[in-house]
């Protein structure tokens, strides 16, 4: 879905988000702290999706990232969209290399309830999230396949769109929106079945 169907509330949220970075880029500390705040909810609900229900692993992954996010951002060039799709880039190749470490593969499993109050670019995957507690949302989205999981923490969690969520993935656009398609239809049906 392109940028005409995101959320106004995305929009400007991106507008500010794209303003920090900026503002950052040119050594404004207190931006680069805003620009943290904007982005690091989601990208601990998405880590936490890829390692599991260890927050620990997820903020120190975090942690990781930032590191790097911070040392490259003078190389970065884009949008507010554009930085939340580049800071999952590297959140997700560090959260892969621990597992490497780990010799586990990556398994969808926790949404934190404050994730699940963070806009995507489907209502009614945002209704459906709003609708069930935590542990619900945790046991359905632990049982998607890989792919849908993934791509359903991506744009709800991210609030990516399929592109940026592609990029990070290293997907065609078409491959995600169908997994994140399916990953909610699923998760729709199954809680349809839940009552």
């Amino acid at each position: 879905m392109g940028r005409g169907g995101e959320p106004r509330r995305a929009r400007a949220r991106d507008e500010e988000l794209g303003a920090a970075v900026a503002r950052a880029q040119e050594g404004d500390e207190a931006a680069f702290a805003a620009a943290y705040r904007l982005v690091q909810p989601g990208l601990i609900g998405y880590l936490r999706g890829l390692v599991g229900r260890d927050g620990e692993t997820a903020e120190d992954i975090a942690a990781e990232a930032w590191l790097v996010i911070a040392r490259d951002l003078g190389r970065f060039r884009g949008d507010g969209a554009g930085f939340r799709g580049w800071t999952a880039t590297i959140a997700r190749h560090r959260a892969l290399d621990h597992l490497r470490r780990q010799k586990v593969r990556p398994r969808p499993s926790a949404l934190e309830q404050d994730m699940l109050e963070i806009p995507g670019p489907h209502s009614t995957s945002e209704q459906a999230l709003e609708s069930i507690s935590t542990d619900q949302a945790l046991a359905l989205i632990a049982g998607l396949p890989r792919d849908q999981a993934e791509a359903v923490l991506l744009r709800v969690v991210v609030g990516l769109d399929a592109s940026a969520a592609a990029r990070v993935l290293g997907k065609r656009p078409g491959a995600v929106r169908t997994a994140s398609y399916r990953g909610l239809k699923r998760l729709a049906e199954r809680l349809g079945e839940s009552g």
